[in-house]
């Protein structure tokens, strides 16, 4: 099956670039850049060999029957529109299809939502949540980062009705290419190196992705503390879930639901009791790891980790390329 990507030359488009070209069902029909137009890709990421010579986007040129979106928010939501109204399936990586209502996009991103009469009709592409909707999905949005290691954290807890919906605190570290190839002060490298800083404290635009998700799957309304931290690595994110429990709960308690939970699911992985993830486990792959902890005082810790350019953005979109075409969901990403 032939594809496109917008957005090839982003740190979220190369990794999907380099993932693709080991899939055995796909090639690459065409790959779009502003900044690298008429260079091959490989001549901008020479670790990938990819000679696919990049062009300007001329979206009514894209004949592909998927579409790969790697574009900032605010600047997917016209192009995938165009690209879904001509029948061609999209996965978009921006935030533009994320969150269900306009109004609440519209406050956090700071700009009226250009397609809002797509909302209805996008599937939020997380895989061990929404995996049989994907399937039939025509636009699929893909996940933050963030999110979808605080949701896979937290999922089987709130399912089950075993936390307190409200008061649940979310720690989370992220490496530096979470924060795209733009460079910016706090990325600069004397700024980030050595160095670790929490940053949107008052509010980050993941929030209410979190909690609109986590909410659904709670059946009820979910308040979640969020804080992110920058950390001088170049990838990989782990975050540490503090809930409190509606009923006495013991580690073995939680690893057996967290267990039965997600045991159909090929990468999401549940470490042994006194077991905890390392960001370094999951560099350049597809899984998920979570470790588990029941505390003295009765709180109940979820720590996950996944590499935030392949679970977090690349991988998870070829997941949820995979479910929408037919393929094996883990074609590609073994």
């Amino acid at each position: 099956m032939k594809v496109s990507i917008i957005g090839a030359t982003g740190y979220a488009g190369a990794e999907l670039v380099r993932l693709l070209l080991h899939h055995p069902e796909v090639e690459i029909e065409m790959l779009t850049s502003e900044s690298f137009a008429g260079k091959k890709l490989s001549e901008v990421y020479p670790a990938i060999k990819c000679n696919i010579v990049c062009n300007h986007l001329n979206v009514e040129k894209i004949k592909s029957p998927l579409v790969f979106t790697a574009l900032p928010h605010g600047k997917s939501a016209k192009i995938a529109g165009n690209l879904v109204d001509r029948g061609i399936k999209v996965v978009d990586f921006s935030a533009d299809f994320r969150i269900n209502c306009a109004r609440v996009y519209s406050l956090w991103y700071g700009i009226p939502h250009q397609r809002e009469d797509l909302l209805p009709k996008a599937v939020y592409g997380l895989p061990e949540i929404y995996r049989e909707r994907i399937k039939n999905a025509t636009l699929v949005a893909n996940p933050g980062c963030y999110p979808t290691s605080v949701i896979l954290a937290l999922a089987p807890l709130l399912k089950n009705k075993l936390i307190k919906p409200e008061g649940i605190v979310v720690d989370s570290k992220s490496g530096v290419s979470g924060a795209g190839r733009n460079p910016t002060l706090s990325t600069h490298f004397p700024e980030a190196n050595e160095n670790i800083n929490a940053y949107k404290v008052t509010g980050h635009r993941h929030l209410p992705e979190m909690e609109q998700e986590l909410s659904k799957i709670a059946g009820e309304k979910v308040k979640v503390t969020f804080v992110p931290h920058l950390i001088p690595v170049n990838r990989g994110i782990l975050s540490t879930c503090y809930a409190e429990p509606l009923k006495r709960l013991t580690t073995e308690d939680v690893l057996d639901i967290y267990t039965e939970f997600y045991k159909k699911e090929p990468f999401v992985e549940i470490l042994p009791p006194g077991k905890f993830p390392h960001t370094k486990e999951v560099l350049w792959s597809n899984r998920c790891r979570i470790g588990i902890n029941v505390t003295n005082s009765s709180k109940v810790v979820i720590i996950c980790v996944i590499d935030n350019l392949v679970k977090g953005a690349s991988g998870q979109a070829i997941q949820n390329m995979n479910l929408m075409c037919g393929f094996d969901e883990s074609t590609g990403l073994k």
